[in-house]
């Protein structure tokens, strides 16, 4: 059977990535393919990540949608399913449950002398793909494991827990936040029944992960007489959709693992919204002009430092505004979706925060804007840029032969941080 499915997959990449046709036919505007991949020539390991961009399924997927066998999100799950959960000889692993959440546990089976450190935290994979499976690992799940491990190699006590959230479309917005907000909540509140201090608890994820994890930071420090986390660790994180003509949306739209119309039907399909709007989101026909204005202080190019405009970067016009798509996607501007637009007194509150971002990554922008929101309010941030990095790298830093040395390197940096708080 595996063989089976493997040169199928194989088969299907070769022979008719022909029929692989734009993500959604739109009602207003026509459909762009997407581009060859806009990597710069003397990008090292191109082919490496192509390849990886071939195992993902993702044309496959469509392509058997399109011809009824099974929905693309199906077969991609299937694909990512993961293998038999192993032992770690540094961790017990263990699944429980956080209220009426599942999460995952990793504990050291090192004794601590005292409470540990927390990280609570959310994986990415689009709101729809990448929870675990009981006695299964995927590799979206690796990142967290590989900072409970590797915190050990540098003897940080940490009990890291990784949160099994619904996932979209079968659960509807916000249930992903509620879930990782609930989780959090109860992990804080019995934070010594786990041996962990109440007060060293970190939130944390990646890509979509990172997203609900500024989210749920932003709704703790909103509660009165609640502790406060003692930091958050952003991943790449995608925090608004205002503006999908930011310099790295436009440098990097094409780039492997992530697309920009990617991020824009995945946030759509989050929402249970119509796909058919997808090029006027885009656009920004979406956002009515008062929001325009209010939200240009945040989500504006100029806050962007020039070093990261010099590569393919024209600024967009204004697009005519639609009450139509704006009814659409209208939820995709609430802070509890896009947090990068909260309030200055909720950002001014925000705890210690590590941001890593990818100079090849469409969401490198949104990394680099909240960086000078909670720098601008005056939270210390500790900031790594990964200049040769893309969407995704972190989760190949342990991936055998097709490893990439930038996910190790960034993975180290995330354990520095947490050993240095």
């Amino acid at each position: 059977m595996e063989l089976a499915y493997s040169l199928f997959t194989t088969a299907a990449e070769i022979l008719i990535p022909h029929l692989y046709l734009p993500i959604a036919k739109t009602k207003h505007k026509k459909p762009q393919p997407i581009k060859p991949c806009a990597l710069p020539a003397q990008w090292p390991d191109q082919g490496h990540l192509q390849l990886i961009s071939g195992l993902l399924c993702s044309k496959q997927g469509k392509i058997l949608e399109r011809l009824g066998f099974c929905s693309e999100i199906d077969f991609i799950r299937y694909t990512q399913d993961g293998k038999k959960l192993r032992e770690d000889p540094k961790l017990f692993i263990k699944d429980l449950q956080f209220e009426d959440v599942p999460v995952r546990v990793y504990q050291p089976r090192v004794p601590s002398a005292g409470l540990r450190r927390g990280v609570i935290y959310f994986h990415g994979g689009g709101w729809m793909f990448g929870s675990i499976s009981k006695n299964k690992e995927r590799k979206l799940g690796y990142i967290n494991r590989g900072i409970a491990s590797r915190s050990m190699d540098v003897i940080i006590p940490l009990y890291s827990a990784l949160v099994r959230y619904r996932l979209a479309p079968e659960h509807k917005y916000p249930s992903q936040f509620r879930d990782c907000l609930t989780a959090s909540i109860h992990f804080m509140k019995t934070a010594e029944d786990y041996g962990v201090d109440s007060a060293c608890i970190i939130i944390s994820g990646d890509s979509v992960g990172g997203n609900l994890a500024a989210a749920v930071c932003q709704a703790l420090v909103s509660r009165s007489n609640f502790p406060k986390p003692l930091a958050q660790i952003l991943i790449y994180p995608g925090l608004q959709a205002i503006d999908f003509y930011l310099p790295s949306y436009q440098q990097n739209c094409a780039v492997p693992l992530l697309y920009r119309e990617h991020v824009i039907s995945c946030c759509l399909k989050y929402l249970e919204k119509d796909v058919s709007v997808l090029e006027n989101v885009m656009e920004g026909s979406h956002v009515p002009l008062d929001m325009k204005l209010k939200y240009g202080r945040w989500v504006n190019p100029d806050n962007i430092p020039e070093e990261f405009k010099i590569r393919s970067y024209k600024p967009h016009l204004p697009t005519s505004y639609s009450d139509e798509v704006y009814e659409v996607a209208k939820p995709a501007l609430e802070t509890t979706f896009s947090p990068l637009l909260a309030e200055d007194s909720i950002v001014s509150q925000l705890p210690l925060s590590y941001i890593l971002t990818c100079e090849y990554d469409v969401l490198r922008d949104d990394g680099l804007l909240y960086k000078k929101r909670l720098e601008d309010s005056g939270v210390p941030v500790t900031w790594y840029h990964v200049k040769d990095g893309f969407h995704g790298v972190i989760s190949l830093f342990d991936f055998g032969i097709l490893s990439f040395r930038s996910g190790k390197k960034a993975m180290d940096s995330i354990v520095n941080f947490l050993k240095s708080l």
